[in-house]
């Protein structure tokens, strides 16, 4: 698996908003938040809101806010608004690639990894990643 730095962005851009829930946040807060460039931040939001898993709201009380709860937002749904697939082979879909001869096994393993993958992503929530930032925050705190 490559993580792109589109993916993480929107990963980390959505955590911000899942933070501040339910007070929307700019995209400057975001940017400067995470560090992400603006011009860059901006197509990301476009494919959240697109995906529904954020609403923008334009005006002096504008921002984004999370379109559900954090808890039924997960990485995997934020992977597949801004990139796809998990897994990619020589850039193509792990679905597409074609191998012959003795690789023709191969396809499997890759789309066994993909969803080993999904698996993953698809189970652990924005709310769970906030759960746990803060139980590690409280833990250093004690240490």
């Amino acid at each position: 698996m490559h993580v792109t730095a589109r993916s993480d962005y929107a990963i980390r851009a959505m955590l911000v908003i899942a933070a501040h829930d339910p007070v929307s946040v700019t995209a400057e807060t975001l940017a400067r938040a995470q560090k992400i460039p603006p011009s860059f931040l901006r197509g990301i939001l476009t494919d959240l809101r697109r995906a529904n898993l954020v609403f923008a709201q334009r005006g002096n009380e504008g921002g984004f806010t999370l379109a559900r709860r954090a808890e039924t937002i997960f990485v995997g749904d934020v992977l597949r608004a801004v990139g796809g697939g998990f897994t990619s082979v020589r850039g193509f879909s792990t679905a597409d690639v074609v191998y012959f001869g003795e690789a023709v096994p191969l396809r499997a393993v890759w789309l066994d990894v993909e969803a080993s993958i999904g698996a993953v992503v698809d189970s652990v929530s924005l709310a769970t990643l906030l759960e746990s930032q803060g139980a590690e925050v409280s833990r250093r705190q004690t240490a």
